[in-house]
């Protein structure tokens, strides 16, 4: 029943964290260690350094308020970063520090968020962008992807309606690791300013480009006066520096209206950053070599391990970016729920369903969540994590294909 019933409680749960317990709970209970295929932990861990200047700004006192933006010499490095990398322009009016760039997203729709307004996403999409639109009281319509997944403008543009303000681009994407181009992305821009939609830029795995070059879809607009730009951006160092758990990304918003709403839903949700991390994200920033090197082992673990999972077909190619793969496993005859339970309990390693990428909620007119249920293309895909340790990945991946050998030979 929804009578009564508030948006967030109608809200479905990310199938991310089901298959998050369901694995530790075997682990638990069996007493044997399960394969981790489901999660984007990454086996490398931040620098010493790192912890190191979060212990120092601890132990010298450096933990009171800092602005609700951010630590000033932060945000100052973090301009200078976007300009040299990202080629984006921006400036620290602009520029906020997050905890984390998820909630980063957050605060971004809420500050443009507006009643009725839609939300186009990718119909497979991290299922996080979902909630994050439904709880601003953005209304989600979904648009498909190619085969290759990757954004076809034509698509986004059928997709659209007369109520469409934002449009979501996350590239690398998760969960299939597609990597837009300029092209791609100057149509995007070009469309969106068109129709005076905003668009919001998930790079999270920026620095995780294996066939192609990252661009960053702010950078195609930065001969656009500050008044006309339409692009906010938002990145992480969970990914580029494995902070995931220091909570600690950064956006950088298109125009100073959008900042001035951005600073308002910071003051309401945050007061201010943890200081300490703070500290710790300056430090990092000056560790672009660790970067590198976390980038080859990714790329390392891609071009080592998933040629196998293509040879069986059951990859269609390997993905240009990302710390993920989308896997296809209609030969076994199972559903990915089926295929993952399975896998769980006979071989103690764990994917997510594909399904769970894949959700297209049906709202009332409150913007409540009267059903949710996933894509029917998308019951025999299977996400998997790329970025776990190299014998971790052989060991999954040797288990899955033999796994979904057995399953073809019974069907």
């Amino acid at each position: 029943m929804l009578d009564g019933a508030p948006v967030a409680s109608t809200i479905p749960s990310s199938q991310l964290h089901r298959v998050f317990r369901e694995a530790d709970d075997r682990e638990r209970v069996s007493g044997v260690p399960v394969t981790k295929l489901h999660v984007g932990e990454p086996y490398f861990t931040p620098p010493p350094e790192v912890a190191q200047a979060l212990a120092q700004a601890v132990t010298t006192g450096r933990t009171e308020y800092t602005a609700v933006e951010g630590l000033l010499e932060l945000r100052e490095r973090l301009v200078r970063k976007l300009a040299d990398e990202n080629g984006v322009d921006t400036d620290v009016s602009r520029l906020f520090v997050t905890p984390g760039s998820c909630q980063g997203l957050a605060a971004l729709m809420q500050a443009v968020a507006e009643p009725g307004a839609e939300i186009l996403l990718p119909e497979l999409h991290w299922p996080i962008h979902l909630q994050q639109a439904l709880l601003a009281g953005l209304r989600p319509v979904f648009y498909p992807l190619g085969r290759d997944y990757r954004t076809d403008p034509e698509s986004v543009l059928a997709a659209a309606t007369a109520n469409t303000r934002v449009l979501l681009i996350n590239s690398p994407a998760n969960p299939t690791g597609a990597v837009l181009d300029t092209p791609t992305l100057r149509a995007l821009i070009d469309m969106a300013r068109a129709r005076g939609w905003q668009i919001i830029s998930d790079e999270a795995y920026e620095h995780f480009v294996f066939d192609g070059e990252h661009v960053s879809t702010a950078s195609l607009e930065r001969d656009v006066p500050v008044p006309e730009r339409i692009v906010h951006s938002s990145y992480s160092f969970s990914k580029s520096l494995a902070m995931t758990g220091y909570r600690l990304g950064y956006l950088s918003t298109a125009t100073d209206r959008t900042a001035q709403a951005v600073r308002i839903v910071q003051e309401a949700n945050l007061i201010a950053m943890s200081t300490p991390v703070q500290y710790a994200g300056l430090e990092a920033l000056r560790l672009g070599h660790v970067v590198r090197q976390n980038h080859t082992m990714v790329r390392t673990n891609r071009d080592d391990v998933l040629p196998a999972v293509h040879d069986a077909g059951l990859l269609p190619e390997l993905p240009a970016g990302g710390w993920y793969a989308v896997l296809d496993i209609a030969p076994t005859g199972l559903s990915a729920e089926e295929f993952a339970a399975g896998l769980l309990k006979t071989r103690n390693v764990a994917v997510v369903p594909g399904t769970g990428f894949a959700l297209m909620p049906r709202l009332d007119a409150r913007g409540r969540v009267t059903s949710a249920e996933p894509a029917p293309w998308s019951r025999h895909l299977i996400r998997i994590a790329m970025c776990v340790a190299p014998q971790v990945l052989r060991d999954g991946v040797r288990e899955l294909l033999e796994f979904a050998r057995d399953r073809r030979g019974a069907a």
